[in-house]
């Protein structure tokens, strides 16, 4: 059985990087773009906005502009020597419709560099770790409200890209679900999209040897409880070291989905954090991909072995 391997780091970034923003997922409100912009320029980075990224499909109004567009920004961006980072304006819906557009082999001889985006994004996080093999940011969007409005997520973020080595250590405000201490490769993202990545070109078989980061938002419980049984009924959980449960924002009160999660989840025998505040929630944490990490669930960490970024 194949085990979740540890992914190739991208370079970290430095004052007056370039940074290319996308949109592969849902439309993008002009407003929030350009706070975005400004945010990203106040750090010092040279925020570039992709020729599309405020596109509107013209037939299915939670696109982002065409599929074919939509992928060609992304590899533009990414195969373009000048850029030093990738990061999504929003999530939505759409990376699914794009992803098996983009030229792969082109990308993957593009080199390694920064990527950030999360909820819908969850997807590309999957092909980036299975196609290109390196480490991504399961983080905040340049055009998301609670990326906007929110000092931690800010910061949180802009010392992932610029000192990660200030940020190996992860702290939440959680508690155990199971207690325990786990080690793994971090993986995951929104619950849904990993539900549905299930049997598609390059699908992970499984989370075996992972520390498994999930979130969701506006799902009703027993829709989480369906994607966390059709993950187990694939064997998708095998093997897993732990997990971390992040926020579960609009999908009902909070007891109930934590007892769906301890039923669902509580029988895999591994160490299971709640509330680690990574996701749809305020001051979301970044969370790398595909690095080798601790996790104490009693204590609410997560340590990575080596900065997210090299």
């Amino acid at each position: 059985m194949s085990r979740v391997e540890p992914l190739r780091r991208p370079p970290r970034l430095g004052p007056g990087a370039r940074v290319a923003v996308v949109a592969p997922s849902g439309p993008v409100p002009e407003e929030r773009l350009q706070a975005g912009l400004d945010t990203l320029r106040g750090w010092d980075l040279d925020p570039m906005a992709a020729p599309h990224v405020l596109d509107r499909h013209g037939e299915f109004d939670y696109l982002a502009g065409t599929d074919a567009d939509r992928a060609a920004d992304l590899q533009a961006a990414w195969c373009d020597p000048a850029v030093d980072a990738v990061i999504c304006a929003r999530g939505g819906y759409g990376v699914q419709r794009m992803v098996d557009l983009l030229d792969w082999p082109a990308m993957r001889a593009a080199g390694p560099k920064v990527f950030v985006g999360f909820s819908d994004i969850t997807a590309l996080h999957e092909a980036f770790a299975a196609r290109l093999g390196l480490v991504t940011l399961h983080g905040p969007m340049a055009a998301g409200i609670d990326f906007l409005k929110n000092t931690r997520a800010q910061e949180h973020l802009k010392a992932t890209l610029f000192a990660p080595e200030t940020v190996r250590t992860l702290a939440s405000d959680g508690t155990a679900l199971v207690p325990g201490r786990a080690r793994g490769v971090t993986l995951g993202g929104c619950l849904a999209l990993l539900a549905a990545d299930l049997g598609t070109p390059h699908a992970r078989p499984s989370a075996r040897g992972g520390l498994l980061c999930l979130e969701d938002v506006g799902e009703e419980p027993y829709r989480l409880d369906r994607y966390l049984t059709q993950l187990s009924r694939a064997g998708w959980f095998d093997g897993v070291s732990g997990l971390l449960l992040g926020s579960w924002a609009q999908c009902g009160p909070y007891e109930k989905v934590r007892a769906l999660l301890a039923d669902r989840l509580g029988g895999l025998g591994v160490p299971v954090a709640e509330q680690f505040g990574f996701g749809h929630c305020d001051g979301a944490l970044t969370v790398p991909f595909g690095v080798t990490a601790e996790l104490d669930a009693d204590a609410g960490t997560l340590t990575l072995d080596e900065p997210a970024l090299s």
